[in-house]
């Protein structure tokens, strides 16, 4: 299945033999689940900036909201009595109605991080993706928005319960958020929220089956339900599925329930006893950097989590850690050296699990490389740098007064190079911080990686392997129709870093490349959610 809708690509190339080292991800991560009024049910991928139709009978999927669609960022969804689609837009604060015919009118811009989304017949709700949010009633049809209560610790999905009250969940609160968590509800009329369930694993979203009873996803790599009885006996079951990073949830008119991940995406169907039968396969959501360590172990950074992929694993996938905004990655030894879009630098033990940070506050940073001197190298893309990072965690400035800088690679003589996706240039960092032009005239280049005498670049704008002799300056063109980018004809909207609250925004995609021992190029095929190794030809 393919992200394009194309039938899929196939690299084009006369020097390299391409192998998928994992199945394609036909949806970029999965957030909110809604059923809509043809039965159909529909998929917001906030990674993606659309929203997809999923035949739950099928598994056929069917673009609907297309990333050059006003919507920017969609992370949940709900339908009003009209079978109009309301959507919370998270990054620039915007919630959407699209009619039965498809014309998108603003509902409001007023909402800091709009996140859980839920109609109840014609009315509508919303609550806020942050510290002190508020739940909210919009009026679609004009009004100011009513507040019905403050204080929300990052609210999220959220349904009408039973009982006629709107339940919530805290995705973070008490002294250690990733450990406690607790769910709310409150008349839709307004009034005193309360709590209703304390010690909730990691809760991201609340649904309630056709028999009432509340069921609590949670975040956490498990995949864990927790199921209370809120009007019965008040008894807790906590079932573990094993869908690392369960995002939400719908429930038909069968009573099936069919969740989706905002680490791995697809739609699996969850039965009570934790057997899953997956609808949508699951897989990576980029990949963005990619790399492989001395014992031959390929590493992804997948904007949410650090994996590899393994026919073992799910969806081809083996999740080692949910280390959420990385996106840079490089092996050094048995650790792991990562960029995250939080602004972080940090070295991950896979083993352990440890992780230590090594920086912060950067803007932006993206590729990263280990120096001759064991030092790290970073692009920091948001602010035109790239930076060095010490045994000591002291950071320097190599080079600045870049555009957009994407990777660093080295050569056999220590040498620093970078692409610069927004110049369109590969350059060569000189000890004394001035850069020589390399290679221009490149189409968004970002992936990089030096094998011998020859750089290697992703030419993202043309979807191309651009290969460059650092001898002679010779440039020639490796391999053809890669993988990565947005479909044909969509031109991608700028993605702010931030949005409210200094929380990372949209995720700028990242085609990583590197270069195993035996002489091969990884690269993360970012447009169909899958690592690409690409063999010499002999």
């Amino acid at each position: 299945m393919s992200r394009y809708g194309d039938g899929g690509r196939s690299v084009s190339s006369t020097r390299w033999v391409p192998q998928r080292l994992n199945p394609p991800n036909p949806l970029w991560g999965s957030n909110g689940v809604a059923f809509g009024p043809d039965g159909r049910l529909y998929v917001a991928q906030f990674l993606a900036g659309q929203i997809s139709a999923v035949d739950p009978a099928t598994g056929e999927v069917e673009v609907v909201v297309p990333m050059d669609s006003p919507v920017q960022s969609p992370d949940d969804l709900a339908f009003g009595a009209d079978g109009s689609m309301y959507i919370a837009d998270l990054v620039p604060g915007r919630v959407w109605r699209r009619s039965p015919d498809g014309e998108y009118t603003l509902v409001s811009g007023d909402v800091a991080n709009p996140n859980g989304i839920t109609c109840v017949g014609d009315r509508l709700f919303v609550n806020e993706m942050k510290p002190d949010g508020r739940l909210m009633e919009l009026f679609p049809d004009g009004g100011d928005p009513f507040v019905l209560t403050e204080g929300l610790a990052l609210g999220n999905a959220m349904q009408l319960g039973p009982d006629g009250h709107l339940y919530y969940p805290h995705m973070m609160s008490g002294p250690n958020p990733l450990l406690t968590g607790q769910v709310w509800r409150i008349p839709p009329d307004g009034g005193v929220p309360e709590v209703v369930a304390d010690d909730v694993h990691q809760p991201v979203a609340v649904r309630f089956d056709q028999g009432g009873v509340l069921h609590v996803l949670s975040r956490g790599p498990e995949g864990i339900v927790t199921r209370i009885d809120l009007h019965g006996s008040g008894s807790r079951d906590l079932v573990t599925s094993g869908v690392v990073g369960l995002d939400n949830a719908a429930f038909d008119t069968e009573n099936r329930m069919f969740v989706s991940s905002y680490a791995s995406g697809g739609i699996t169907e969850m039965h009570p006893d934790g057997r899953t039968r997956e609808i949508v396969p699951r897989g990576l959501d980029g990949p963005y950097g990619v790399t492989i360590d001395l014992g031959g172990h390929v590493y992804a950074a997948d904007h949410y989590r650090v994996t590899s992929p393994e026919p073992s694993g799910e969806g081809g996938v083996t999740t080692h850690s949910l280390l959420h905004f990385a996106h840079g990655i490089v092996a050094d030894g048995e650790l792991l050296h990562l960029t995250s879009q939080f602004g972080q630098v940090q070295t991950y033990d896979p083993e352990t699990g440890a992780v230590r940070e090594r920086a912060g506050g950067l803007r932006r940073p993206l590729g990263i490389a280990v120096a001759p001197d064991g030092s790290l190298v970073v692009a920091e893309s948001g602010a035109g740098r790239v930076v060095g990072i010490g045994e000591d965690d002291a950071i320097s400035v190599l080079a600045e007064g870049l555009d957009r800088p994407a990777d660093v690679a080295f050569d056999g003589e220590g040498r620093c190079h970078v692409s610069d996706e927004g110049a369109g240039t590969v350059l060569r960092i000189e000890g004394d911080g001035s850069v020589v032009v390399v290679v221009d005239g490149l189409d968004a280049p970002q992936g990089l990686a030096v094998l011998g005498d020859e750089l290697f670049t992703v030419e993202t704008g043309r979807r191309r392997l651009r290969a460059v002799s650092l001898t002679t300056g010779e440039v020639r063109t490796d391999a053809e129709d890669l993988p990565v980018g947005a479909p044909a004809g969509v031109v991608p909207r700028a993605e702010p870093a931030l949005f409210a609250n200094g929380m990372p925004g949209m995720a700028r995609r990242f085609a990583g490349l590197s270069i195993t021992q035996d002489g091969a190029l990884l690269l993360s095929g970012n447009g169909e959610g899958t690592v690409l190794r690409l063999t010499p030809r002999v």
